[in-house]
């Protein structure tokens, strides 16, 4: 069965919030940093350590 990976990684985070309990303002700081970073010229730097 082939599963795709925006599936899989929207299951792990919603098992984590319900696991873990963060405040929500983390979660949103996170993902909007994660998005910003993605997108910013600092890319290149981390490129290495995502892959």
């Amino acid at each position: 069965m082939s599963v795709p990976l925006w599936f899989f990684i929207t299951c792990l985070a919603v098992v984590g919030v319900k696991t873990l309990r963060p405040p929500l303002w983390l979660v949103i700081v996170l993902l909007i940093g994660g998005y910003l970073l993605a997108d910013s010229l600092l890319a290149p730097l981390f490129d290495p350590f995502v892959n």
